[in-house]
Formats: structure tokens, sequence, C-alpha cells
């Protein structure tokens, strides 16, 4: 009796052992690969600005489009890690027109376009993080990006906003633009020039990404997210705003006219028709 109890023993053993070794393989298998039943496994990923165009206000020490660009190409590789295929609209230091990222996005039939940005502002203390997005079957994905990306950052939670980007209108494919805090903001100015912070924004970002098939429908009363659901995220509608900018402009003198055709864009790289950064 006793030799036959440590062989059952030593036999059960061996299975728990076979059992937690397969288990973990199926772990690593699925953290490597898409969610099953995503079938947009293509990202397009949009480093904003480029080149010729710095991004940001004439005034601002950090150059956005050099922090887009290192956010843009870390994404990449966890996407890549994780099974996507990744398509970046710009991989360098060069300027790509805003057509033409379109363009780019619009040739994948079932992917989705991530445009990455920072924000900038006159007044230094504004900060926070929001993303945008335009078409309703964006709002998953936007949702989704957000909540990831306002929960993980050490900064203001400024929402979710439906705005008619270029990039955002002109894409067929679900697509959002995340602003990823305020470089001329002096604390998330010194986040975003570290390593470590650009890493962080990446992997929320991807996280968002891989979970956006999880984000609760909008016919539940989900506020909190579960270990499988994602809340759909509030969002403030600002379609209007280029309409409303129209009408004070009528009423204003020639003087401000005037004024107004001399000066430079902030954002030339979100609309075709730009308009002043947020803050």
């Amino acid at each position: 009796m006793p030799r036959s109890s440590s062989q059952a023993g030593f036999i059960l053993a061996s299975l728990s052992i076979a059992t937690l070794v397969c288990a973990t393989s199926s772990t690593a298998q699925a953290r490597r690969a898409p969610p099953s039943g995503d079938s947009s496994t293509t990202v397009v990923i949009d480093a904003g600005h480029g080149g010729h165009d710095r991004g940001g206000i004439p005034s601002q020490r950090i150059p956005e489009k050099t922090m887009t660009l290192d956010v843009a190409q870390r994404l990449k590789d966890l996407l890549s890690a994780n099974g996507y295929r990744v398509v970046m609209t710009r991989d360098s230091d060069v300027f790509v027109p805003l057509a033409t990222r379109v363009a780019i996005a619009n040739s994948y039939r079932d992917a989705i376009f991530v445009c990455i940005h920072f924000n900038s502002a006159k007044r230094v203390g504004a900060d926070g993080i929001e993303t945008y997005f335009y078409g309703r079957d964006s709002l998953p994905l936007a949702s989704a990006v957000h909540y990831f990306v306002a929960g993980g950052a050490p900064t203001t939670n400024r929402g979710v906003r439906r705005r008619g980007y270029y990039v955002l209108r002109k894409t067929k494919t679900p697509a959002v633009l995340v602003e990823c805090g305020f470089l001329t903001n002096p604390t998330e100015g010194e986040y975003v020039q570290t390593a470590s912070y650009r890493q962080k924004l990446a992997e929320e970002i991807a996280a968002g990404i891989r979970g956006r098939s999880s984000v609760a429908s909008r016919l539940t009363s989900t506020r909190v997210a579960t270990s499988e659901t994602i809340p759909y995220q509030p969002y403030i509608d600002q379609t209007r705003v280029k309409a409303s900018s129209r009408s004070k402009k009528k009423s204003s003198k020639s003087k401000s006219s005037k004024k107004k055709k001399s000066s430079k864009s902030i954002d030339s790289e979100a609309s075709v028709t730009p308009e002043k950064r947020k803050g």
C-alpha cells in the first residue's frame, strides 16, 4: 500500500506540472496574439507632424514631431509583438501631407487608424489627456484607448471629444487621435522627455487597441470596467466648433480679419482648416 500511494502521488504531481506548463504556454501565446474575434489586425499608426512641421506653438521648447514619432515606434514594436500587422504613415523625421496619411489608412479595408499627438497652449497650466474621434464606429476604439491612456497617466482626464479633424473625417476605418499631454506644461513636459514615460504611453495605447472589442454596449448602464468589459466613455461633441467660430468672424471688424490672415496655424496637422490648440 505505501508503495502504491507514493506512485499515485508521483503521477498526480507530474500531471500538475504538465498542466501548469501548458497553461503558462497558452497564456504566453494569448499575449502574443491579437484577441480572438479581432477582425482588424492591421493598425495604421500616424505619428503627428514631421519634417518642416515641428508641431506645437512657436515658443515651444520640446518638438512635438520628435515625441510623437518615438511613441509611435514604441507602439509599433508592442503591437507587432502581439501579432498585429503595423503600418506607419512615417517612420522617420519626414513631412507627410494629410491626404497621404488618410490614403494610407484607407488602403487597408479592415485596418484601424491611430494618430498620435501632444498638445500645447500659451497657458502653461493647461494639462491632461484628450482623445478625439469622428465617426460613430470609432467610438469603441476611442473609449478603449482613452480609458487606458487617461487611466495610466498621472495627469488630468480631459475626456473624449468628437471633432471633425481631417484625418478623422476622411478615413473610412475606425480612427482616433490621441493628445498624450501638454508639452508646454512644465510637469507633463518633463514626463514626456523620459523614455520610460513614452514607453508607458505606448503600452496604454496598445492596451486600448487590444481591448476595443471589449467595450460595453451603449445599451447597458455599465460605468465601471470589469475583467470582461471596458465602459463606453462619455464624450463632448465639438463638431460645431468651426461653425460657431465662423459666425463670430463674420461679425468681427475687418481689422481683426486682416490680423487673422497674417497669423500662422498652430495645428496644421490635425485639420485641413487649422484650429487653435486646446487649452
